[in-house]
């Protein structure tokens, strides 16, 4: 199933209608002028066609139409790709106005014409005797043989893409090459320059703490030893007054509980206090002023400071500039390999050739069987003698696609000079072409409807009855809906709808009703051509259908 349901309100000569669809193939019938072609006009313009104040039923502010399908894998990831919900099923609406001005929604967002456009090829196909769709599209005829013949061609785009990089980085580097030249000079004196001081990555901090040290170590010695003295050289020395208050308390423990917790602070805080004189000790006996070593200090800073104004940069950042300009220093020397760079184009061009003449004769193969299977298929729609031909044409330049560009050509009689489909001027023969390409591929195609509009124009008797048994034998694979005047094709269908026009207070309207078995009978009798109410006509008609359901 992919069509469910459309609704239409105010367009064109409907004032409202709502009409759910089935599966397999249904046809639409009734008398001339009825209107059997409102509902693909309907469609198409909830499909993205150009909006036109003329479909805005007279009398009314605006017309809406209103489809709903059945949701696909492919179109779940359109929708999430182009921000819309993807819900249970694909819900289309479209206003059109009495100045022209169109809205459109998809599943409730807010969309564009171009958007609705986009999902309509995955949607619908339309065949007609003017509206002729993906079959004179070149990538959609291409596709259609490739799909026929079971190719696969997914790999080629991508050699193909990498064949164009190739010879587009060779192409840089040769138009390039003088100003690459200079700017490599230029990095590798700044390399040169800057290596030669060598600033390692956290350098900076290191030398300013160093640097720091040396300029005050005559300060932070006096600083150590007057530590040390008040912690231990003196009577009144931390440590000692410590060493007095544990000696005043520790004979009373035994009297005063409470004092043990204080001794024990009191150790405590001594074994941190010496270990801090260690560390002052230590500091005083290897610390010494080096003015040797602080003018060394001065002047790496200063070659810091001097690279870093230079090269406008913060010292700190001055390691990773250094970085910086060689990794760049090594992109120009890669993309001066010009050797190099033709040898990769060189051998991307043969991996994408080799593929796309692989394709070529695949296609070549499957052009043979589809030209055949197709022009079988003509000779029983009224067409004895004609031809189908599927015609490769080579490029001038090789194509992300291939070397070739596909062609569908037809001769609609014996005799006569293939031509291209779009340019067939018989409308009924373009709509027959139309089937017997459909029938021949309609596991393949891609939309899972397809509507045929007076596919039946100019044919009768038993090329009106192979046509409807076609299109029920289509209706298998695909949802197939086809306006029809033939009582031989309606017969064949699952489902059958009039179109009828009544006349009414607010002028002419069109109204669609599904018809039962006993009102199909009724329609087939009158489209038969007799009295619809003789028992002559009523007879035919239910053989027909009796026929119909037993192929």
């Amino acid at each position: 199933m992919a069509l469910l349901r459309i609704v239409l309100s105010d367009f064109v000569i409907v004032q409202r209608l709502e009409l759910d669809l089935r599966a397999g193939f249904t046809v639409l019938t009734g008398e001339t002028g009825a209107g059997k072609s409102i509902l693909i006009d309907a469609l198409q313009l909830v499909l993205g066609t150009r909006a036109d104040s003329g479909v805005v039923r007279e009398g009314a502010a605006r017309c809406e139409v209103s489809a709903e399908f059945d949701i696909t894998p492919p179109i779940a990831t359109w929708l999430a790709d182009n921000g819309f919900d993807a819900e249970d099923s694909l819900l289309l609406r479209r206003t059109v106005d009495t100045q022209g001005r169109s809205k459109a929604w998809i599943n409730g967002g807010a969309a564009t014409a171009g958007q609705l456009k986009a999902l309509a090829d995955s949607l619908v196909d339309i065949h007609g005797q003017h509206a002729w769709q993906s079959l004179t599209r070149p990538d959609a005829v291409r596709q259609l043989l490739d799909a026929y013949a079971g190719i696969a061609t997914h790999a080629l785009p991508g050699l193909w893409a990498d064949w164009r990089g190739a010879l587009k980085a060779l192409e840089t580097a040769r138009s390039q090459l003088a100003t690459r030249q200079q700017e490599s000079e230029r990095l590798s004196w700044q390399i040169g320059e800057v290596a030669k001081l060598a600033p390692g990555a956290d350098e900076w901090e290191d030398l300013n703490t160093q640097h720091g040290r040396l300029a005050h170590a005559q300060d932070l010695i006096g600083a150590a030893q007057g530590a040390l003295a008040a912690l231990d050289d003196e009577d009144s020395s931390a440590l000692s007054l410590i060493a007095r208050a544990s000696a005043l308390l520790e004979p009373h423990v035994g009297i005063e509980p409470r004092f043990a917790d204080v001794l024990k602070a009191l150790e405590d805080a001594q074994a941190q206090l010496q270990d801090s004189v260690h560390s002052l000790q230590h500091y005083s006996r290897h610390t010494e002023i080096d003015p040797a070593a602080l003018q060394a200090l001065d002047e790496r800073l200063t070659s810091w400071l001097s690279l870093s104004r230079r090269y406008r940069c913060t010292p700190e950042e001055l390691p990773q500039r250094l970085a910086d300009w060689k990794a760049q220093l090594a992109d120009i020397d890669r993309a001066s390999d010009l050797d190099g760079l033709q040898k990769e184009a060189t051998a991307r061009e043969a991996a994408f050739m080799k593929e796309a003449k692989r394709l070529s004769k695949l296609r070549q193969q499957g052009a043979a069987r589809l030209s055949e299977a197709i022009t079988s298929a003509m000779q029983g729609l009224g067409m004895q003698g004609g031809r189908f031909e599927v015609r490769l044409l080579p490029l001038e330049e090789p194509q992300a696609h291939g070397l070739e560009q596909v062609e569908f050509l037809v001769a609609g009689h014996a005799g006569s000079t293939p031509r291209p489909v779009g340019k067939v001027a018989s409308g009924g023969e373009l709509s027959r072409i139309a089937l017997a390409i459909s029938v021949t591929t309609s596991e393949l195609g891609e939309a899972p409807t397809l509507i045929f509009d007076e596919v039946d124009s100019g044919v009768g008797g038993a090329v009106a009855q192979t046509v409807g048994q076609l299109m029920q034998r289509l209706g298998r694979d695909r949802q197939v809906l086809a306006v029809t005047h033939l009582p031989q094709v309606a017969a064949c269908a699952d489902q059958h709808l009039l179109v009828a026009k009544r006349s009414g207070g607010q002028g002419a309207v069109s109204q669609v009703q599904a018809l039962d078995t006993t009102e199909r009978v009724q329609e087939l009798a009158r489209m038969l051509g007799g009295n619809a109410s003789s028992g002559t006509s009523l007879a035919h008609a239910r053989e027909m259908l009796e026929a119909a359901a037993s192929v």
